[in-house]
Order: structure tokens, then sequence, then C-alpha cells
């Protein structure tokens, strides 16, 4: 009895693999017809690009699992230079990001569940509404081999060194140096990686 299910079960994993593969070899398809830049397979699980496709490079062996959400703001440019993420960057759950100027992640980084990652801010000068003011953006750059846990929040401006790990439910708010450990809302760093 045990040997029958063990076959079923190894039969079904290897169903849902399959199926799964094909749909992300087919997303790779579309978006590349779209014209998102790839360059190379990218893991796409059930992923949204919205729109201004062409503003977005996606390197070889980059991951993106279920829900993640690659937003490029504001008129296409078409150099593929709004968003980028690096080769081996793996993007868990439900992770956003919102470009309107120029965020790059780097290489072999690893992005937790639901985060937000945006490099501009609505205006907030007196005597208008939010809504109607221009955004104020400010590059993002995620530095190789960076880690971020679940529910960070990376805020415009910001530059995080090679290799630091930044804490789960952290508001990173300014720079991070490379190998640092940093928490908290707002991020503060709280030891280097030794």
């Amino acid at each position: 009895m045990f040997g029958k299910y063990c076959v079923v079960n190894v039969s079904a994993q290897l169903i849902h693999r399959v199926y799964h593969g094909a749909m992300s070899r087919m997303r790779n398809l579309v978006y590349r017809i779209l014209g998102v830049h790839l360059k190379g397979y990218v893991w796409m699980r059930a992923v949204e690009i919205p729109f201004n496709w062409s503003d977005i490079t996606l390197e070889t062996e980059v991951a993106l699992d279920q829900g993640v959400s690659l937003v490029c703001a504001g008129p296409a440019r078409g150099r593929g230079d709004k968003l980028v993420i690096r080769s081996g960057t793996y993007v868990n759950r439900f992770t956003i990001f919102d470009a309107h100027d120029h965020i790059e992640v780097g290489r072999d980084c690893m992005i937790g569940p639901h985060c937000y990652i945006t490099d501009a801010d609505h205006g907030k000068a007196l005597g208008k509404s939010v809504k109607s003011q221009p955004m104020e953006k400010a590059a993002v750059v995620v530095e190789d081999e960076v880690w971020l846990g679940a529910h960070v929040v990376i805020l415009p401006g910001v530059h995080i060194g090679k290799g630091a790990v930044i804490g789960a439910g952290s508001v990173v708010t300014h720079d991070i140096p490379s190998n640092a450990i940093a928490v908290g809302k707002p991020a503060q760093v709280i030891r280097m990686r030794t």
C-alpha cells in the first residue's frame, strides 16, 4: 500500500513540475515578445508586468515567484533601465518593484515575500493636493548578494552595499554599507557580518 502511494505522489509531483515549467517558459516567450529585455531564461510563476515592458531587464537565472509585480510608471523609455534585476537573484512571493526612474538589484540576491521597493515618492508641498504633485525620484541600488527578509520596504535614494542583510519588517530610508546587518523602522545597522 505504501509503495503505491509513493508512485502516485511522485507522478503528481512530476506533473505539477512539468506544468509549472511549461507555464514559466510560456511567460518568458510572451514577455519577450512584449519587449522585456530577457538575457536568458527567467523562472516566472504567475507574475504581473502590466505595462512599459521595454523598460525592464531581467538577466539569466532570475527567479520570480508567485504574485511578484514589476511596475514601471511614467512614460516608457524603451532602454530596459528603469528596472534591472541581475542574474541568480530570487524574488519571493508578492514582492512589488515600483520603478519610476531606476531600480537595480545585483546578482545572487535573495528577496523575501511581501517586500516593496520604490524609487519615487509623492510631492508633499503645502497648498496642493498630494495627488496633483509630480513624483520625486531617486534611484535605488541593491548590490550583489544582499538578503532582504520578509516585508522589507526600501524607499527612494537608498543604496544597499554588497552582502548586506536587512531584517524582516524593516524600512530602509538611508544607505546601508556592505556586509552590514540592519533592522528596524527605520533600519539601523546593528552589527557587521563576520
